[in-house]
C-alpha cells in the first residue's frame, strides 16, 4: 500500500483533495527518496495588530459544523479541498521540504547547548502629550537549550531599542518611550534568566518542545490539526495557520521531519503566493512566501532558503499607508539562527529582574 492510498483510507472518501495537491505530494515524495514569549514593552505605546474575525466566508451553521469536524478529528477538515498555494509558491515550499527531509538535525553532547538567537522588530502606537504616532522598536534574544531539556535553560534578553521612526511626531513619541524604558530596572533594559526545563517566570517547563513529537508528520493531518487548534483566533483560518507555522519554525529546535511537513502544509493553504526570490531579512537573503490578509491590511510572509530548507524568519508588510507609516513597510519581522555551543552564560534566575513573591516563590 503506497502513502497516498493510506492517506485516502484515513480521510473522508467524499472529500477528495485537488489533483494538483496530490501531484505535488507525490513529486516531493519521489524526490526525497532519491526552524515570542517576550512580554509587551512597558510604555504608553501598544503593539499594532489588526482586528480578530470569525471564520470568513462561512455561515454560522457552516462554521459550527466545521468546528465540530475539526474537534472530532484532525483528519477531516479544511486541508486539501479548497485549493492551495499558487504554483510558484508550492514549488518553493516543496523544494524546501525535500531539502529539509535529508537534513541531519544537530546532535548535542552532554553539557552542550543549542544556541537559538532571535532578532525581532515591532511596530507600536505611542503617545506623548497630545501627540499619537507609530514607531518601531527592536530586540535580540538568545536562548540556550541544553542537551537534556529538563536541565537549566538560559535566556539572555537584550535591551530593547528604537530602530525606526516615521517623521517628527514619531520621533517625539519614540524618545519619550526610550526615556521610560531606559530608566527602568525591569526586563525592558535587558535581563538574564535561568530555569529548569525553561519554566521562566514560573511558567510551564519545556516551552512547548515536549509536544513536538505528538504533531502529525503527514502534511494533511498536520494542517487540519493546525486549523483545529487555532479555530476562532486571528483574522481568518488560513492566515492564522501560516502564522502558527511561522511561530513554530521560529523556535529553532523543530526536527527536520516536522519542518518538512510544515512546509508542505503551508503549500496547501489557499491564498499563499510567491512574493520575492531575493527577500533580505536582517542581512540574510531567501525566498519570501506570503499571504495577503485584507482584515489586517497586511501581507504575512515566511522567508526560507529552499536549497537547504532553512527557515530564515517571517515578516509582515503593510499594504496601504497607515497613520504615517508608508505602504510597503515591513513593520514587524523576526529572524532566527541556531548553532551548537559548549557552554551557556553564568547567572540568571527564574524571574530575572522581576521580584519574587516571598510566600509563593512566584514572579
Amino acid at each position: 500500500m503506497d502513502e497516498l492510498t493510506l492517506l485516502r483510507r484515513t480521510r473522508d472518501d467524499n472529500i477528495e483533495p485537488p489533483r494538483d495537491a496530490l501531484n505535488r505530494g507525490r513529486a516531493a515524495l519521489l524526490e526525497r527518496t532519491g526552524q515570542n514569549t517576550r512580554p509587551p514593552a512597558r510604555t504608553k505605546a501598544s503593539p499594532r495588530r489588526g482586528k480578530k474575525f470569525a471564520i470568513g466566508g462561512l455561515s454560522t451553521l457552516g462554521a459550527a459544523a466545521l468546528a465540530t469536524g475539526l474537534v472530532l478529528t484532525n483528519v477531516v477538515g479544511l486541508a486539501g479541498w479548497r485549493g492551495g498555494a499558487d504554483p510558484a509558491a508550492a514549488a518553493v515550499l516543496d523544494e524546501a521540504a525535500a531539502s529539509t527531509i535529508v537534513t541531519v538535525d544537530p546532535v548535542l553532547n552532554p553539557g552542550q547547548y543549542l544556541e537559538v538567537r532571535t532578532s525581532s522588530v515591532h511596530l507600536v502606537d505611542g503617545q506623548s502629550g497630545d501627540i499619537t504616532a507609530s514607531f518601531q522598536y527592536g530586540s535580540e534574544d538568545t536562548m540556550y537549550l541544553p542537551a537534556d531539556i529538563d536541565e537549566d535553560w538560559v535566556w539572555v534578553r537584550s535591551p530593547q531599542k528604537v530602530v525606526n521612526t516615521f517623521g517628527k511626531d514619531s520621533e517625539t513619541v519614540a524618545e519619550e518611550w526610550w526615556r521610560d524604558v531606559s530608566s527602568s530596572d525591569s526586563f525592558e533594559t535587558g535581563d538574564i534568566l535561568r530555569a529548569p526545563g525553561g519554566a521562566f517566570y514560573g511558567g510551564n517547563p519545556g516551552a512547548g518542545l515536549g509536544d513536538l513529537d505528538a504533531l502529525p508528520r503527514d502534511p494533511y493531518r498536520l494542517l487540519n490539526y493546525i486549523y483545529r487548534v487555532t479555530l476562532g483566533t486571528g483574522p481568518s483560518p488560513d492566515t492564522q495557520a501560516l502564522v502558527y507555522i511561522a511561530d513554530h519554525l521560529r523556535i529553532g529546535a523543530i526536527p527536520a521531519d516536522l519542518r518538512a511537513a510544515m512546509y508542505q502544509a503551508a503549500a496547501m493553504i489557499p491564498g499563499v503566493t510567491f512574493v520575492d526570490d531575493q527577500a533580505t531579512l536582517d542581512g540574510t537573503t531567501g525566498v519570501a512566501i506570503g499571504r495577503v490578509e485584507e482584515a489586517w491590511g497586511t501581507r504575512f510572509e515566511i522567508i526560507i532558503d529552499p536549497d537547504t530548507g532553512a527557515f530564515i524568519g517571517n515578516r509582515e508588510v503593510l499594504l496601504n499607508d497607515d497613520a504615517g507609516v508608508p505602504a510597503g513597510t515591513a513593520f514587524a519581522w523576526s529572524t532566527v539562527t541556531t548553532t551548537i555551543v559548549d557552554q551557556a552564560p553564568d547567572g540568571g534566575t527564574v524571574c530575572g529582574k522581576m521580584s519574587t513573591d516571598p510566600d509563593t516563590g512566584k514572579c
